[in-house]
């Protein structure tokens, strides 16, 4: 581990705010209706106050309702765990399902919980070219609005994964989604686009064949976007009021598909970036080095927050210990047994969890990297785990929900659910209920 200093480039790029090229207007409500963009820009003062007053109702309501939303990837604190109500420990199809609606197009993407809306990200079209931003209704899942684009960058991707694959992700005021063509849509939680940025055409090399993932993160009014490929790669602070550069810092080319990870550290905040070369920890503000641990980590699976410790995917799983006043963080433990695949860790109070590709499940002591047990679900996994209470949230590709009481001494299932499609995004839970979402479907269970 040493101490580096990253060059801060403050390019502005190009942010077309309001109305963009390739904005293909609003779909609210059931009849699909398609207004023009101008609906999006009226210049009336009253308008304009109408419009500042709803907002401040809407931020109220998600206001009261914070700590227990799902805002970004891996939900509040980044490692899977959730702040909120118990879910149910048992799925089933009748009893404990609350809604279920239908999307236009694919996604990995997983849906974030704002107050009473769910917002997910979908494309669609013969080449996954149109982008889409859809808002539901949390309580009864009804459509609450749409928005739709056209992608300005690369859709090229696997076949496995899709353009709609990085999770959005906000501040409680506003809504920022990434695609895999880099074309990044900021709105309110009404719908109204804010600006739209196409890191594609200001950075047409920053691509790769298999698809880009990295997801979203909100920090200080600077939303972190984390853009890494074998041509060029970066890592960029946009202004989250304007879409505008604030910095960009350059990466060590290579693919990624992990995503930043928000450090809490003697009051102040960092972002750490993983590649496969280590672990970066930068401010936020200005993209400044703080620290970095340089040992290979991997480019898939991502670390989790476990308090003031990160748990990195580095030769198994890493702990390191960062915040004690230290100016690089101490190796705790390593493990070899924690071996994650391309589910991120999980953690839960004293306990983390690494799943494999195969679905073998491993439970360790979070404070000493200890294995606890083992316990083979049924996979094969692509989508992390996620916890409540003492459940444990696992889904594999094929759609099969799988429940693990934690709390049992090796482990054990004690409910399963057939979704009965292919699943390769992280469930999310909120406010007493857990989103799951494939390809063609959004479900709730749990509160209604």
């Amino acid at each position: 581990m040493n101490l580096k200093s990253h060059s801060v480039n403050r390019k502005a790029g190009r942010v077309t705010p309001r109305a963009p090229f390739g904005f293909l207007g609003e779909v609210c409500g059931a009849h699909g209706v398609t207004r023009p963009t101008t609906a999006l820009v009226s210049g009336s003062h009253f308008a304009k106050a109408f419009h500042a007053w709803s907002l401040c109702l809407l931020l109220a309501a998600s206001t009261a309702l914070y700590g227990s939303d799902w805002r970004r990837f891996r939900g509040p604190h980044g490692n899977g765990a959730a702040d909120a109500a118990p879910v149910p420990a048992v799925l089933d199809a009748t009893n404990s399902i609350a809604w279920k609606s239908n999307l236009p197009g694919r996604g990995l993407s997983s849906p974030i919980i704002v107050g009473d809306r769910v917002f997910v990200t979908c494309s669609s079209g013969l080449s996954q070219q149109r982008l889409h931003v859809i808002c539901f209704n949390a309580t009864d899942g009804a459509k609450l609005w749409e928005r739709q684009f056209w992608a300005t960058g690369r859709t090229m991707c696997h076949e496995k994964t899709a353009v709609a694959a990085p999770t959005p992700a906000s501040d409680g005021e506003h809504i920022v989604a990434i695609f895999s063509s880099n074309d990044i849509v900021c709105l309110d939680l009404a719908g109204n686009l804010i600006w739209f940025r196409g890191l594609g055409r200001d950075y047409p090399h920053a691509s790769n064949s298999l698809g880009m993932t990295s997801s979203l993160l909100i920090a200080g009014g600077v939303v972190v976007a984390q853009v890494e490929s074998q041509s060029e790669a970066f890592t960029a602070g946009l202004e989250l009021a304007t879409g505008m550069n604030r910095w960009k810092i350059t990466r060590s080319r290579g693919p990624n598909w992990t995503s930043p990870v928000l450090l809490q550290t003697g009051g102040a905040e960092l972002v750490a970036l993983q590649s496969a070369r280590g672990i970066v920890a930068i401010e936020p503000a200005t993209g400044q080095t703080v620290w970095s641990y340089t040992n290979k980590t991997s480019a898939t699976p991502s670390s989790s927050l476990n308090g003031s410790t990160l748990l990195v995917p580095s030769q198994g799983l890493t702990a390191l210990g960062f915040g004690s006043g230290e100016p690089v963080p101490k190796q705790l433990w390593r493990s070899g047994q924690l071996n994650p695949g391309t589910p991120s860790p999980a953690v839960l109070r004293d306990k983390v969890f690494a799943l494999n590709d195969g679905g073998v499940l491993t439970c360790g002591n979070a404070a000493t990297g200890e294995r606890l047990w083992q316990l083979r679900l049924k996979g094969p996994f692509s989508a992390s785990p996620v916890v409540a209470g003492q459940f444990l949230y696992c889904v594999n590709e094929k759609g099969l929900a799988q429940v693990v009481d934690t709390t049992k001494p090796e482990g054990e299932v004690v409910s399963e659910l057939d979704l009965g499609e292919t699943v390769l995004s992280t469930p999310s839970i909120a406010h007493g209920a857990i989103y799951f979402r494939s390809d063609g479907r959004l479900w709730k269970f749990g509160k209604s």
